[in-house]
């Protein structure tokens, strides 16, 4: 009995107090994210053009971001084999994502199990937990998979820019209403900086983009595109939590130190990894008739 109250009180203190709200910081934050969103959007818009070619970009971001994402989850899960386990995943994962540009998308789920499989063993014989290197590959190689699925489809380009959109509001209004108003801690054991009030500023926000970019050039109804955006925010928190357990689970702060003020790139982008499979699952709901 002792043993157990003196482990829950050492996990309890262990947890990082909320810190206090840092404007360079805040700044630096800023500067970093205007960067990353201008080259996302260039890429989109490059997509939509009427050559071929200027599908490139997209894929060239996704490749990279992609390989980037398997070395920090690499870092994190396997210490003891961070080369061996970021090749492997970064093999599976770069497979997906050309073959899913390649329209082959059936083909494209397989090397998914696959490469999951493939990892385990390939991690389990370094000595590290076969199951976390399967997980990466779950992990990532969806998401961008689903990603290039979603930009390929009709409007694609538009609804690309109504998930960047929804998502990066999402972030920036619960940063913002949360740092500004405070309250109640939204669940303090994984991530006690976030509070309910930035929980509900982020939804809102991330509502009134989506509202805002399917006015502006999407063939979409807006209560649509309102519900599209609620879920996509949802999904963005859902993302943002499931990363901070990830990472007490591991015992790291940040998933790496690529983005100046917002840590790794798997920081930036998991609220993304969520949110654009609820987008996708919205766009095949609109493709039966549903928000038009």
């Amino acid at each position: 009995m002792g043993r157990c109250q003196t482990s829950r009180t050492l996990k309890t203190i262990s947890l990082p107090p909320a810190r206090q709200f840092d404007w360079a910081n805040f700044a630096v934050r800023a500067v970093s994210g205007a960067v990353l969103a201008s080259g996302a959007l260039a890429a989109v818009w490059a997509f939509g053009l009427p050559d071929p070619i200027w599908r490139a970009p997209f894929l060239i971001l996704i490749a990279i971001g992609g390989v980037v994402l398997c070395s920090e989850w690499s870092a994190m899960a396997a210490p003891r084999a961070v080369r061996r386990a970021t090749v492997v995943t970064a093999l599976a994962v770069a497979g997906v994502i050309l073959l899913a540009f390649a329209g082959f998308y059936r083909l494209a789920w397989v090397v998914v199990a696959l490469g999951a499989v493939v990892t385990a063993v390939v991690i389990g014989a370094a000595g590290e937990r076969p199951i976390d290197g399967a997980y990466g590959v779950l992990y990532i190689a969806p998401a961008c998979l689903v990603l290039v699925w979603l930009i390929e489809t009709p409007q694609g380009p538009g609804w690309t820019l109504m998930l960047f959109a929804a998502t990066w509001a999402a972030d920036i209004g619960a940063f913002v209403v949360g740092n500004a108003l405070k309250g109640p801690k939204l669940w303090p054991r994984f991530s006690p900086n976030k509070t309910w009030a930035g929980f509900v500023g982020g939804l809102l926000a991330a509502v009134a983009v989506s509202v805002g970019v399917a006015a502006a050039f999407m063939r979409l109804s807006l209560p649509g595109a309102g519900l599209i955006g609620l879920a996509g925010g949802l999904g963005t928190m859902a993302g943002d939590l499931w990363e901070s357990m990830l990472k007490r689970r591991f015992g790291v702060k940040d998933s790496g130190d690529l983005i100046p003020g917002h840590g790794g790139l798997l920081d930036r982008v998991d609220g993304l990894m969520f949110a654009v499979m609820v987008f996708a699952l919205a766009r095949l709901v609109v493709k039966f008739g549903w928000a038009h």
